[in-house]
């Protein structure tokens, strides 16, 4: 940061002057440790040169063959797009529409969205409609799971690995490359850069933002005065998303969803989540089930990853989010801090456990021999689809300044 700003923390609303802030060092809240800001260099030329390779790689992992499956006299090749279309034609079109969005759809959009951002401003020039397509590109970033995918693509090759010969195509190291790109290019990315080109802050303000009229907008960090009569309805002026002092009914959407997610989560575990036909004979398997193939196995640490990442983080984040919103009704005061990385910790782990979910898809593209070896997805790979999605708005919707609002209504009690 060139020179000093205000931030109000978005996970405990204290406002904060950030002077200087050195080269890749953070500036962090002094109440509750949330991020406030990294400072990168030279952000704007890094991330040009990291999009563009990405645009390239983008291309040949969806042009050329990604991976290829043969068994006996018999070869299927691949290309990202089959998962999609085998998993449409079973029926699957919601998990199809899914795995369609969240491995090439939005990785496509963060790319382009880049370039349409970043290539005007390394010519000092700002685009048409910075903000809005800016705005879209920082609200995708959860819903880009790549890098899950490709942990999907090692489960699967030590599924099949036995079973038959799995040959790598060029799209697969294009799409490994295309992972660290992207993730390169959106770390490289200083979006408070970015806002501050468009409109630089000078609000002077200490203290915090819900004892004055001041709301700190949750994508550019401005703080903006507006009055408690005006909230409703109010856009920040600068990147003109909606304001709210708090998320709105945060506790009861929170409950909600988690609530339908524990329904989820119950069919998604016991159903089966594919079904494997082998010369004319059935096998219906559930998550828990190719869990206990590969200890039988011996692959343990496979069994590991599935176990944790399909059956532990769904129930762990589903029972943080319930702790979290019963804490915030019963308005407990207990270890705000801890209680804030709780909810740090759910809201980033929950998609990874989409893991299982591209497996399917990947078994799915590969094992379709039609008498010899054929897999389809089983009626659990939606209901688990739907856990994941769900639990990711959930904690969407919990706003954690909650917590600390506890603590203010306590030290305001206090000093009268």
């Amino acid at each position: 940061m060139k020179r000093s700003s205000f931030i109000a923390c978005h996970e405990c609303d204290l406002i904060h002057q950030v002077g200087h802030v050195p080269e890749k060092s953070t500036a962090r809240c002094s109440r509750c440790d949330g991020l406030l800001y990294h400072h990168k260099p030279d952000s704007i030329d890094r991330t040009l040169a990291l999009t563009v390779a990405g645009l390239v790689l983008f291309i040949v992992a969806n042009a050329y063959p990604f991976l290829g499956f043969k068994i006996s006299a018999q070869i299927r090749e691949t290309t990202l797009i089959t998962g999609v279309k085998e998993l449409y034609l079973q029926g699957m079109w919601i998990l199809a529409t899914v795995v369609l969005l969240t491995t090439i759809v939005v990785p496509a959009l963060q790319l382009t969205g880049l370039l349409y951002v970043v290539a005007p401003l390394r010519m000092n020039r700002l685009p048409w409609k910075l903000k809005t397509v800016f705005r879209f590109i920082q609200h995708l970033q959860p819903w880009g799971m790549m890098e899950v995918f490709m942990l999907g693509i090692l489960v699967s090759y030590v599924k099949l690995a036995k079973m038959a010969t799995i040959i790598p195509g060029i799209a697969l190291f294009a799409f490994m490359a295309l992972i660290f790109i992207l993730a390169a290019s959106m770390a490289a990315l200083d979006p408070h850069d970015v806002w501050e080109r468009i409109q630089p802050q000078t609000s002077p303000y200490h203290t915090v933002a819900r004892r004055t009229n001041l709301i700190g907008c949750h994508t550019c960090h401005l703080m903006c005065r507006v009055p408690s009569s005006e909230v409703h309805g109010s856009t920040c002026p600068r990147c003109e998303t909606p304001l709210h002092r708090r998320k709105p009914n945060s506790i009861a959407r929170t409950w909600a969803l988690v609530l339908a997610a524990f329904v989820f989560y119950i069919p998604a575990n016991v159903l089966p989540i594919t079904i494997v036909t082998s010369l004319g004979h059935k096998q219906a398997d559930t998550i828990m089930s190719g869990v206990i193939y590969f200890i039988s196995t011996g692959m343990w640490p496979i069994a590991l990853v599935i176990f944790v990442a399909s059956i532990l983080v769904p129930m762990l984040k589903l029972l943080v989010l319930s702790y979290l919103s019963f804490s915030v009704q019963r308005k407990s005061k207990w270890r705000p801090v801890d209680r804030t990385r709780l909810y740090r910790i759910a809201e980033l782990v929950g998609r990874w456990s989409m893991v299982d979910v591209y497996v399917v898809t990947i078994l799915v593209a590969l094992v379709h021999l039609g008498a010899l070896a054929t897999i389809e997805a089983g009626p659990a790979a939606i209901y688990f689809c739907g856990v994941v999605i769900i639990t990711m708005f959930a904690a969407t919707s919990f706003d954690p300044r909650l917590i600390w609002d506890q603590m203010e209504d306590k030290n305001e009690s206090t000093n009268h």
